[in-house]
């Protein structure tokens, strides 16, 4: 039996398993921030409905940031789920992949549009950039179905 790091593969196969627990059935976006995690859960939960802030976790003593600062915060935007990471200023928050965010009148894209792009800087074909720096693309359903039509 081969051995990588200490461990055979079988051992970190088991190990694997152990911590797995239930099978994951979602992928979960994680969201890099320097220190601002928290905050911008909490802003993003407030815009969109049926949204929650399920769980803060925190540094310990060990670091590398004090001990009892925010880690990460899991939480979900309209039954998707999102990790903000407080990683620190090594990684900038990226600009793609992004959310998109299909409404169905233009009322309530105007209502996000406004809300998201506060702070934050508009772009070209409905994107923007909100004032953490994540860009998001707000659109009615029926430009969708429009060019669903135009592609047959």
């Amino acid at each position: 039996m081969s051995r990588v790091g200490g461990c055979s593969h079988s051992d970190r196969a088991k190990s694997r398993h152990d911590l797995r627990g239930p099978a994951i059935k979602r992928i979960t976006t994680c969201l890099w921030f320097d220190t601002a995690g928290e905050e911008a859960a909490e802003y993003y939960t407030s815009v969109f409905p049926d949204s929650t802030i399920n769980s803060v976790s925190h540094y310990g003593e060990a670091g590398p940031r004090p001990a009892g600062s925010v880690l990460t915060v899991d939480f979900e935007l309209d039954g998707q789920p999102f990790v903000a990471l407080n990683g620190g200023p090594e990684l900038h928050l990226q600009t793609r992949p992004c959310p998109s965010r299909c409404r169905e009148s233009q009322a309530e894209v105007d209502d996000y549009w406004s809300r998201l792009g506060e702070g934050g800087e508009e772009g070209q074909c409905d994107w923007l950039k909100d004032k953490y720096g994540l860009s998001w693309q707000i659109i009615p359903t029926a430009l969708g179905e429009v060019l669903g039509r135009l592609r047959s």
